[in-house]
């Protein structure tokens, strides 16, 4: 099975949606100028796998989706239930062609200059590709001695299904990122808990405005541009003091050793004898964007990154990677998907006026 279209987005998260979105109002007539394909069964990106301890009150802003506003929810929702069902309004709400569970293997060029897209669900071709495929499904775990040996339960932020199944045992969380912060005292108020990171956390007790944003932002694009890895724009501003994190704070939950040296058959030990007895260690050590798929292109430079020029890989203008590095946040990756909507409206049709509905 075979079909042709402008332009492939892969992934229906908020990057995925945002460019979707910007692809209709620049004229790309959906479901034969554009498709969105998404490897979920429903819709929700990867804010449908979150615990269901993570409540809108406790998320980074859940950014509104163009040109239709979140819904009022209470702080105490779930935001693996709010989320996504704002995600599925509004693919209804502007008849968007996602097809779901719909899992891209590889994407590969042809010899008329187009794009393959082999799915489980058959092959499509485009002249264009959009990726917003995140980064939930690639936790990354850093490698240490011992890791085989230690005979506990080591688990990443995806395995995470809540506190009370840590009840009673000792847990080591590696990790300085908000979500480290954040599993770390729900996982303290039932067990014993130990938190290592690599560097000091940088904490942030002053409000985090539009300046340090754009701060922030311009971090990451630097390192895009230099075709280095991106790592995120949360993981460069810093850890917000909230009330919550102070009374963590105060009761000593986010006292920080200096990470382990190794693990053991029992726990982690430091090369200056300190040891620590564990349960569980869980790696809250971030993510890595997830664009296997996109290997057969060969997009990535000798460094192992991919050197972007805007929401684009530099040299390719008909492959645009959206919610990556910089746009790597909700409000990120909706003025990315409107960038890469743009600029192959421009590409793909530069006699075509601006559509009205899209000054």
């Amino acid at each position: 099975m075979s079909r042709d279209v402008e332009v492939v987005v892969i992934g229906a998260g908020q990057a995925g949606l945002s460019a979707a979105h910007h692809l209709a109002r620049q004229g790309f007539a959906p479901g034969t100028g554009f498709v969105v394909l998404d490897g979920e069964t429903r819709a929700g990106g990867a804010w449908q796998h979150r615990w269901s301890s993570l409540t809108l009150a406790r998320t980074h802003h859940v950014h509104d989706l163009p040109g239709l506003p979140f819904p009022p929810a209470e702080d105490d929702v779930p935001a693996a239930a709010a989320v996504p069902a704002y995600f599925a309004d509004y693919e209804r709400h502007f008849g968007l062609p996602v097809h779901r569970p719909v899992r891209v293997r590889a994407v590969r060029r042809t010899r008329d200059g187009r794009f393959r897209v082999e799915t489980s669900d058959g092959d499509w071709t485009a002249a264009a590709v959009v990726n917003a495929t995140g980064t939930w499904t690639r936790p990354f775990v850093p490698r240490y001695p011992g890791q085989e040996l230690f005979r506990g339960r080591q688990l990443t932020p995806v395995d995470y299904r809540g506190a009370a199944e840590f009840a009673g045992q000792s847990v080591v969380v590696v990790g300085g990122g908000a979500s480290a912060v954040q599993l770390l005292g729900e996982i303290a108020e039932v067990a014993d808990t130990t938190w290592v990171t690599r560097r000091p956390p940088v904490w942030r007790e002053e409000p985090f405005g539009p300046d340090e944003g754009r701060a922030a932002v311009a971090l990451v694009e630097d390192a895009v541009r230099e075709g280095r890895s991106p790592g995120s724009v949360v993981g460069v501003t810093g850890l917000v003091v909230t009330p919550w994190v102070r009374a963590a704070r105060e009761r000593g939950v986010l006292d920080r050793l200096p990470v382990f040296d190794r693990l053991t058959p029992d726990g982690v030990a430091w090369d200056d004898g300190r040891s620590v007895r564990a349960d569980a260690v869980l790696w809250a050590t971030g993510f890595r964007a997830a664009l296997g798929h996109l290997a057969p292109l060969g997009l990535r430079g000798p460094g192992g990154g991919i050197r972007m020029e805007g929401t684009h890989v530099a040299g390719e203008p008909r492959v645009h990677l959206v919610g990556y590095g910089p746009s790597a946040s909700t409000v990120g990756a909706n003025r990315a998907g409107r960038e890469a909507a743009v600029a192959l409206r421009r590409l793909l049709h530069p006699e075509a006026a601006l559509p009205r509905s899209a000054a």
